[in-house]
């Protein structure tokens, strides 16, 4: 077993001993999505969401939902505790580089996030019949780059904050607007259209998803606007992260 190997078994253990996230990341919008299937008026088509149920529609506020539980609130303070608490740069002074315990947080994070989406859509076609993307290569694609986007956003928090607490409090700027947006706290079919349109171009890509499940597809600009999000915060978040 390598290092980084190592290291990332040694950090999942450490967040199953406080497992809020994962726990949060893997079940919480699967469970919203099972409470509000049991009132068959979700489970009805409805006027403002033509041509599919409204529960349809709201899956993909679900994922919105995943990604940004893990990239903007359990990453930035992971990260950001480790710098108050020294750990980083502890770690700069074995053999062993602190960037490998970022990998290792962000891998874990990454897979509890794929996990929670995997059993979201399991769970809302299994028990629900909410149909499969359409387009799943263009979902896939808008997943990967409003995931990247979203971590990168969440690392930048971490990389200007002093401690886990001001970290939050900062991704909070990004979450925020994220989940409105998203349709998370008032679903998009019911959201004017200047605040549809504006999300359909705001990280994770919520109309891009809602276009691969439902639609014709992802489009090239939405797709190209989420690709800049996650290069340009991957970038700044490099630019920005000290060690101490």
């Amino acid at each position: 077993m390598n290092t980084l190997a190592k290291i990332t078994l040694t950090e999942t253990k450490l967040a199953l001993r406080t497992p809020g996230f994962v726990i949060g990341g893997l079940v919480l919008p699967t469970a919203i999505t099972a409470v509000l299937g049991a009132i068959p008026a979700i489970r009805a088509e409805s006027g403002t969401t033509t041509g599919m149920r409204f529960l349809d529609a709201w899956v993909p506020s679900m994922v919105v939902l995943t990604i940004a539980m893990m990239g903007l609130q359990a990453i930035p303070g992971i990260i950001a505790s480790y710098r108050e608490q020294g750990i980083l740069r502890r770690f700069a002074t074995t053999p062993v580089h602190p960037a490998q315990l970022l990998v290792a947080q962000l891998i874990i994070n990454v897979t509890v996030t794929i996990g929670g989406v995997g059993i979201l859509l399991v769970t809302a076609g299994v028990v629900f019949d909410v149909p499969t993307p359409r387009h799943p290569l263009g979902f896939l694609l808008t997943f990967v780059l409003g995931t990247t986007a979203i971590f990168g956003l969440g690392l930048i928090a971490a990389s200007v904050a002093k401690t886990s607490r001001a970290a939050g409090g900062i991704a909070l700027i990004a979450y925020l607007p994220v989940m409105f947006l998203g349709g998370v706290w008032l679903p998009r079919p019911l959201l004017p259209a200047a605040i549809r349109d504006i999300g359909a171009y705001i990280p994770p890509g919520v109309k891009a998803l809602e276009d691969a499940w439902t639609g014709t597809g992802a489009q090239p600009l939405q797709l190209a606007v989420l690709a800049a999000f996650a290069v340009g915060s991957c970038v700044v978040a490099a630019k920005l992260f000290r060690w101490e």
